[in-house]
């Protein structure tokens, strides 16, 4: 099935404070996405867009190229951008395909304060899951500000639908090491906590992930740089 314009994960409160000038610009930039391709890998990239998450979007922004390049030596990849920010925005981008597409797409957003909405998150995972057959997704985030019982639920209904979460944390906030490496046991995915001042590490990281969304495990083993090797441990070897 091909979107063919954004889509809010859920609706927003009422008084929402989120800028309506980036959100007119992610929506008009979702609505020249191209379609999808069939039987290529598929992977849903979410980050926390809060104010603090600035400089690691900037990051990711950069870094999704490379995914894609990684991806396309197993099959392909496409791609889909979830984030939330601000006062109750959740959106999330159509598939797509190509990192020049996908590169307009997170360059349309700006980062806003506002509490974590895992929840709002892993919810739209599992709606995709079940409307498009996604098996992989990555999280990035630094905070946790939900209830953990209410996220670990909902990682138990992604791991019986097959979805493996790759969650990465920045900073050291024991709780919020504890839950996200929960979230990612419970699916059978990884847990990887980085630097964002080593950009090399984590796009390492997710060139692997990428790599593995494509073309399954065998396209992991096969790539022998440090994070390849990081992600296959994290899995169990």
């Amino acid at each position: 099935m091909v979107e063919n314009k954004g889509k809010d994960v859920t609706s927003a409160p009422a008084g929402s404070l989120s800028s309506a000038d980036d959100t007119a610009r992610f929506l008009e930039a979702v609505k020249r996405a191209p379609g999808i391709a069939p039987g290529r890998g598929r992977l849903a990239f979410a980050l926390d867009a809060t104010a603090s998450r600035q400089p690691t979007w900037n990051l990711a922004c950069d870094i999704q190229s490379g995914m894609f390049a990684a991806a396309a030596r197993h099959g392909g990849l496409d791609m889909q951008i979830v984030y939330y920010r601000g006062q109750g925005e959740c959106r999330a981008s159509p598939f797509v395909g190509d990192a020049a597409t996908l590169g307009r797409l997170m360059g349309s957003i700006g980062c806003e304060g506002g509490l974590t909405q895992i929840n709002r998150v892993l919810s739209h995972l599992l709606s995709e899951a079940e409307r498009s057959g996604l098996r992989a997704a990555v999280f990035v985030g630094d905070a946790l500000e939900e209830n953990e019982d209410r996220l670990h639920a909902l990682a138990g209904q992604l791991a019986l639908r097959g979805v493996r979460l790759f969650v990465f944390q920045e900073g050291d906030d024991p709780q919020v090491e504890r839950c996200f490496r929960a979230l990612a046991a419970v699916t059978g995915g990884a847990y990887c906590r980085f630097d964002a001042r080593a950009g090399a590490q984590l796009r390492q990281l997710l060139e692997a992930v990428a790599a593995y969304a494509a073309g399954g495990r065998a396209a992991l083993t096969a790539r022998r740089d440090a994070g390849a090797l990081k992600l296959i441990a994290a899995l169990g070897g």
